[in-house]
């Protein structure tokens, strides 16, 4: 073969063999790739689950001033209001969890082996009792909503309430005027009641509910004998399927997320406070500061990883004070503090009416009964007397 025949066989083997050189920097820059959209991954997913992404600034100022300048701004037109036992205190119901005055606290005479145990399904399904015993004291329609109660209604009222999200199980948000689809109960309520049977499940109404609770008799199935618990939610229960299903419309559309009276630390409540987007302010009107996510519970999801001191907050107000002191400051910011105490005097004034007229109507009723009987007695007594 010849030199020059030589050189044309060897460039041809060049030309077909492959360029593994390339083909290793291609790798190597699609690998690389992949490493960089792992990386961005998880920082977007540590960022989201501590709260820690960058969003926009909306509030002029991390205050409550900056809060009311921003609901004044036109641009925050879909507020939620996460709230808890701290909204109902001043109607006179404890909440759970301060010493000393607490629910948890003052628990001792129902001879619990621990105080969540009145809540526990298993117990209350064994030893009802105790719940029954404490629903006497607290039950619904023996307390007035409070300010911060009205507080929400005047949000629906002017248009900006999306949804209020409650733990309470004393339906004052009700009593205040919010109707079914303005409330997500996510502890459930005693507005209705079923059966435990897994396989009857019938339901009764609050007042027949309130009338077994008050002769102080264990309410039972008139179908199956079983017992029949309101339809608040116990430890071992789910929550109501309502919850999620509006949580997953309701927290991506809001843009002012309104925190008050929860320790945030019952789940999956206290994670909503995460589920706004990362631009959306978070006002928490509280006695303490809550809901500052630690390192495992934010990779976990719960916690709401909320900021308000470090360098870089950027959304989280914390005001330090009663839930009523609260909003009233928040409404004189707005303008609303005379309208506010105007309708809280007006429904008070309602209510203590009805409650009046209620009680007349029970006075009148059991004088009559009274009458009745001595007239039953006085003939009684007339026909002995013939005889």
């Amino acid at each position: 073969m010849s030199e020059s025949q030589e050189q044309a066989k060897r460039a041809e083997e060049e030309t077909d063999k492959p360029d593994l050189e390339g083909e290793s920097d291609d790798s190597s820059d699609e690998g690389e790739a992949c490493g960089d959209s792992e990386m961005d991954f998880l920082r977007n997913l540590f960022s989201r689950t501590l709260g820690l992404s960058p969003g926009e600034k909306v509030l002029d100022e991390l205050s409550l001033e900056g809060v009311a300048r921003y609901m004044q701004s036109g641009k925050c037109k879909s507020i939620i209001c996460m709230v808890g036992a701290g909204i109902s205190t001043s109607a006179g119901i404890p909440d759970f969890r301060s010493p000393g005055t607490g629910l948890y606290a003052n628990l001792q005479k129902y001879n619990l082996p621990y105080p969540e145990a009145i809540f526990q399904i298993d117990y209350f399904k064994k030893h009802p009792e105790p719940f029954f015993a404490l629903a006497r004291e607290l039950y619904p329609g023996q307390f007035k909503p409070t300010v911060c109660h009205y507080f929400i209604k005047m949000l629906k009222d002017k248009g900006l309430l999306r949804r209020c999200y409650s733990q309470n199980i004393d339906t004052l948000e009700r009593v205040a005027g919010l109707q079914g689809e303005d409330l997500v109960e996510a502890h459930g309520t005693f507005h209705t009641s079923h059966c435990v049977s897994f396989f009857c499940r019938k339901e009764y109404t609050m007042e027949w509910m309130k009338e077994k609770i008050f002769s102080e008799d264990i309410p039972k199935c008139e179908a199956c004998n079983n017992l029949v618990k309101p339809d608040i939610v116990f430890f071992g229960e789910n929550l109501p399927a309502r919850f999620f299903s509006s949580m997953k419309q309701d927290f991506p559309n809001c843009d002012l997320l309104i925190i008050m009276g929860t320790s945030l630390q019952v789940q999956p409540f206290a994670s909503l406070v995460s589920r706004v987007p990362n631009s959306c302010p978070r006002l928490l009107i509280n006695l303490e500061k809550t809901g500052q996510s630690d390192f495992p519970s934010g990779l976990l999801g719960f916690g709401g990883g909320m900021d308000f001191d470090s360098d870089k907050a950027y959304r989280d107000v914390a005001h330090l004070s009663t839930c009523d002191d609260g909003c009233l400051a928040l409404a004189d910011l707005l303008g609303w503090k005379a309208e506010l105490e105007e309708l809280v005097k007006r429904e008070h004034a309602l209510i203590d009416s009805r409650d009046a007229k209620k009680k007349g109507e029970k006075s009148s009723q059991s004088s009559g009964a009274s009458e009745k009987a001595k007239g039953a007695e006085s003939e009684a007594g007339k026909s002995d007397k013939t005889e």
